[in-house]
């Protein structure tokens, strides 16, 4: 079914409140949105009833109302009951909000009344809130009224939980996290009778915009197993190896785990010692390789390097057993034995990516504490780099607030059904970190207006999600996250031997991203005050993905160098030098002193077998 674009031609103006329309206009307008409504009723109703009949038992389940694992009505009842135990503090945010809400009354009624002079705004939305671009929440004073009203709530609601005494700071977080849920999800810009472009588009359509945006969501649904998996991009535009993922190589070993893949040089010498990347498991590798002018890898390759990338598995319910060592036994160590038998080079520089990160840090550590016992088939370990890593998990910002003994054995119950955490629940859960981006942006352009997503490589690979194995996932939030036995010296073992990660000693470069939402950079910066070897630390600008992957050619964003790691990350920053553009050829000029000498590059497959081409088979199988 195909819509008419909305945008063309606006019938909210203005205008459109000076003049009263005759009644046969009005009659006319009236009879047209009746007609509509009952073609849109009649309509959904047969795409509903064909959604049930498809997969009645499966989909409907996803209906049922959840449990409360995270004890939000425990709660947001403590909250309540600090509230009225300080009846003065209440008083005096209902006097304020009703200050500014009597504000906001006289500046709407004179822009109702007509008034010539500029009316400034009482409440604007924040520079980078998308949910009000279109003109009309502006001009017409209705919808501005109804936008200003709802960020005057929001403003009072969240400041209210701010600013409550005697709440445990664990509560606060919670509190914080899920108001700001409940505010974002309020937002009339998600509601077709209160946004004037859904209303727009629903007029001109004859109510074709909210059919469509049915069948859409009813799409999401069954392909999420009950869940919403929201579309975000046109997944179909993408072709692996031709559009995305596409620095060629070859996958030289695979196990049940992973791929290992090496990639072609791009200059006749290299450096001497390869590099080995980990990505994270919990999204596939190809954020590093999108395409061209933003590939990563493509960048190391032609800065003359031997690169080798792990592509995981995504995991089904025969892989439940794999736990957090296996990841490091079967994806690690053998990637390095590999590298060894194929390069015949005693070292090799490494790269881990969040918790890829993480699991390097295991590796090393268990490697240490191996002592003569360490297998002399794997190369020693020159450098280490950790690209938003944490290994001190005490402050792991938002994420904290989906970890508690009983959210995770609610977790752990729904895993022992399947033998994996699915792809939806995890991409639910990094979604509501950022919403009003992540969810419901979608919610309306794919809901209420009815429009196809754009073809948009990193929505894309965001969407791509990854199954976890389920002992994995309860090992890696238990001792990671709820224990923090990570930093505790021998406290976590590895395939049975107790580790320390303090005692690594190799030189290490980590890199926090200001605006990480998944990774805090404070708590990445942790990491310099953990390991015995030099540490170099650089903190970029923008965020979890967009601060890493940022290539020189983009000239964006920028970053901060400090020469000292003091225990303070503050006082890091005060004394750090800023830089405009890339931190990639920074890290380069660091790299080089632990890369040996140039020698002839050496292609794929030539020391040792190759399977397929790269990206490899395991990257192209989906979760969803």
């Amino acid at each position: 079914m195909t819509i008419t674009d909305p945008a063309k031609k606006p019938k909210f103006s203005a205008s459109d409140d000076k003049g009263a329309a005759n009644a046969t206009d009005t009659e006319s307008v009236h009879g047209k949105w009746s007609e509509i409504m009952v073609s849109v009723a009649e309509r959904s109703q047969k795409l509903i009833q064909e959604f049930l009949e498809r997969d009645r038992n499966q989909t409907i389940a996803g209906f049922l109302p959840p449990s409360d694992p995270a004890r939000l009505t425990e709660a947001f009842s403590e909250f309540i009951e600090r509230v009225n135990q300080s009846p003065e503090k209440l008083l005096d945010f209902q006097i304020d909000f009703w200050k500014d809400y009597i504000k906001l009354c006289r500046a709407s009624l004179d822009k109702l009344s007509g008034k010539t002079e500029v009316i400034e705004q009482v409440f604007k939305p924040e520079a980078n809130d998308k949910r009000f671009k279109d003109d009309a929440w502006r001009e017409v004073w209705f919808f501005d009224f109804l936008k200003q009203s709802y960020l005057l709530s929001s403003k009072y609601a969240q400041s209210m939980v701010d600013k409550t005494d005697g709440l445990d700071p664990k509560v606060v977080q919670k509190l914080e996290f899920y108001t700001r849920q409940i505010v974002d999800a309020m937002s009339p810009s998600n509601f077709w009778m209160t946004n004037p472009e859904v209303l727009r588009a629903t007029y001109e359509t004859g109510g074709d915009n909210l059919v469509v945006g049915l069948d859409h969501l009813l799409k999401d649904l069954e392909r999420g197993g009950g869940e919403l998996a929201i579309t975000m991009s046109n997944n179909k535009f993408f072709r692996f190896g031709e559009n995305i993922a596409t620095t060629p190589g070859k996958i030289v070993y695979q196990n049940e785990l992973m791929q290992l893949i090496q990639y072609s040089p791009m200059t006749e010498e290299v450096h001497q010692v390869p590099l080995l990347i980990i990505p994270p498991w919990i999204n596939k590798y190809y954020i590093l390789d999108l395409k061209e002018k933003n590939s990563y890898i493509r960048y190391l390759v032609l800065q003359g390097y031997t690169v080798f990338c792990v592509s995981w598995v995504n995991p089904d319910s025969e892989l439940s057993h794999i736990n957090f060592d296996d990841y490091m036994e079967l994806g690690i160590l053998e990637s390095l034995k590999v590298i060894g038998r194929i390069t015949g080079e005693p070292k090799v520089n490494t790269i881990g990516y969040c918790i890829g990160g993480t699991l390097l840090s295991c590796a090393l550590a268990y490697l240490k504490a191996l002592g003569d016992k360490r297998p002399r088939n794997i190369p020693e370990i020159a450098s280490a780099t950790y690209l938003v890593t944490l290994v001190d998990f005490a402050e792991p910002g938002e994420i904290g607030v989906f970890i508690d003994e009983n959210q995770i054995m609610a977790l752990e119950a729904r895993m022992e059904k399947q033998g994996f955490l699915g792809a939806p629940t995890l991409n639910l859960t990094f979604n509501l970190l950022r919403a009003n981006d992540l969810i419901w942006s979608f919610v309306v352009n794919n809901y209420l207006l009815g429009r196809d997503p754009f073809p948009f490589d990193l929505l894309t690979w965001n969407s791509d999600t990854t199954n976890l194995p389920a002992t994995m996932q309860s090992f890696y939030l238990r001792n990671m996250y709820m224990d923090n036995n990570l930093i505790k010296p021998n406290a976590l073992s590895m395939k049975g031997v107790p580790i320390d990660i303090h005692q690594i000693s190799i030189p290490s470069f980590i890199l926090g991203t200001r605006e990480d939402h998944i990774t805090p950079w404070k708590a990445v910066y942790s990491g310099t005050q953990i390991y015995q070897g030099p540490v170099t630390f650089i903190l970029s600008k923008s965020g979890h993905i967009a601060g890493v992957i940022n290539p020189p050619a983009a000239n964006k964003y920028g970053y901060w160098t400090n020469s000292t790691c003091p225990a303070d990350p503050e006082e890091w920053v005060k004394t750090a030098t800023s830089h405009d553009g890339s931190w990639w050829p920074e890290w380069i000029n660091w790299l080089k002193t632990y890369s040996g000498e140039m020698v002839p590059a050496l292609q794929p497959g030539s020391n040792g077998e190759v399977i397929e081409d790269a990206p490899g088979s395991y990257v192209k199988v989906r979760a969803l």
